[in-house]
Parts: C-alpha cells; sequence; structure tokens
C-alpha cells in the first residue's frame, strides 16, 4: 500500500506531467508514450508524413496538429471501412490530411475546410510531392455555410464514408446534427479532443489554462449529446487528445 509520501510524490508527479508543446497524449506515463512512438508509429510513418510533422513542429500553434498515432489509427480505420468519399473539418497544416490522402484509393476524395489557408499552405508543398493533391478539395472559411449547402441538396445525404473533425468545440454539435445526415449509414464521424486535456473529469475550481476551460464546457456537452444519440454507435478512445467514433445506424 502506498504511503502518504508516495501518493504526494506521485500527485505531483502527475500535475507536471505532458507539459512539453505539442504532447496530446493522455497515458500516465511519458515512457510508456514514448514506447508506442519508437516502437509502433514511427518505424512505420511515411516519410511525407514524417516531413510534415517536422514542419508543424515548428509553428508556434504546434499544439494543434493531429499526434502521430492517432495519424497512424485514422490510416488504418480508413482502410478498414474502404473509405473512398471523405471529409475533413480543421486542417491546420495537413497532418492527419496527409493520413487521410494516402490512405484513400486513387480516386478518393477529401473536402477539406479550414478558415486559414496560410496554415494550410505550409504541408501543401509536401502534400503536392507524394502526389496526392489530386483527391483534396480544400475550402477556406467557416465549416457551416458549407455544410448547410450540403445538406439542402438530398444528393448529399448519406454520400460520406467518413468525416473527421478537429476544429472549432463551440459548433461540434452544430456540426453534428448536419453530418450525422451527409455520412452514410454505417459509415463514420470521428470528433476529435473529447477528453480535452483531461479536463473533461477536472474539479470546477482546478487551475486550467483560459482555452482549455473555455471550451470544456462545449466538450462536456457533445460527449454527453453523443452518448444519447440514438442514430449512432460511439467509442470513445484515449488516443491523442480523445476521439469519438461515431457509426451511423439511422
Amino acid at each position: 500500500m502506498a504511503t502518504k509520501a508516495e501518493d504526494e510524490q506521485q500527485s505531483q508527479a502527475g500535475t507536471g506531467r505532458h507539459q512539453e508543446v505539442g504532447h496530446k497524449s493522455l497515458l500516465q506515463s511519458d515512457a510508456l508514450y514514448q514506447y508506442i512512438l519508437e516502437t509502433s508509429v514511427y518505424p512505420r510513418e511515411p516519410e511525407p508524413m514524417k516531413e510534415l510533422r517536422e514542419i508543424t513542429a515548428k509553428h508556434p500553434w504546434n499544439l494543434m496538429t493531429t499526434s502521430a498515432d492517432e495519424g497512424q489509427f485514422l490510416s488504418m480505420l480508413l482502410k478498414l471501412i474502404n473509405a473512398k468519399n471523405t471529409m475533413e473539418i480543421g486542417v491546420y497544416t495537413g497532418y492527419s490530411l496527409l493520413a487521410t490522402a494516402l490512405a484513400l484509393p486513387d480516386d478518393g476524395k477529401i473536402l477539406a475546410m479550414d478558415i486559414n489557408r496560410e496554415n494550410y499552405e505550409l504541408g501543401l508543398p509536401v502534400i503536392q510531392k507524394v502526389g496526392v493533391a489530386h483527391k483534396i478539395d480544400f475550402k477556406e472559411g467557416p465549416a457551416m455555410p458549407v455544410l448547410d449547402g450540403l445538406v439542402q441538396d438530398e444528393k448529399n445525404h448519406g454520400s460520406f464514408d467518413f468525416i473527421f473533425v478537429d476544429a472549432d468545440k463551440d459548433n461540434y454539435i452544430n456540426y453534428h446534427e448536419r453530418l450525422v445526415k451527409l455520412v452514410k449509414v454505417g459509415g463514420l464521424i470521428g470528433y476529435d479532443n473529447t477528453l480535452w486535456n483531461g479536463s473533461v473529469v477536472a474539479p470546477p475550481d482546478a487551475p486550467l489554462r483560459k482555452y482549455v476551460r473555455y471550451y470544456r464546457d462545449f466538450v462536456l456537452e457533445l460527449n454527453k449529446a453523443l452518448a444519447a444519440d440514438p442514430r449512432i454507435e460511439i467509442c470513445m478512445l484515449p488516443v491523442g487528445d480523445g476521439i469519438t467514433l461515431c457509426r451511423r445506424i439511422k
């Protein structure tokens, strides 16, 4: 049984872990996460994705990027479901976008949306160099008008195999009401950051960074809504910063 001193030491260690910029793992041990990366992820990471990951690491907002282990997970998932027509809301420099583009067949398509083209263009040369840019239809600006336009045309209902959302958390629920119509029955929607730095279980008075505290309530609201939505089956996974997969069933 742990002594009080040991408990305090573990608590202090827990408070300080995963503080390095860009680290998104929720694992209790930095060493365990590093083991996953070095044993399973980095040896199999395609060279273009490594190049883009290193470019992104120099960007001041690099914490926004998809983690390498999550990129590997998305790639495997897309291949397992034989995805062909996909959507991504929130692109940043394009790490998850590149993972998707590489996983899709040559005639696969990705409708990609982000409010910042400049960030997307940081990764675009890598995407072009590897020969997958033709799969991407990038639209700069808010996603909601694009989604509303898609929903208005019934030809788009049930037309997407996979949709990945890593954008403004305060709009996730609004996105969901549109995306559940656009994804096919049996298709998947993946919502990123659903464990939100672990803050979903933090006490109300916990010392949180301002942006973490601001968006936490939106993430909690989303998680509750997804769990109660009869149109989908869900699976929440502690990959990266938490990803919830939603499989449309009706």
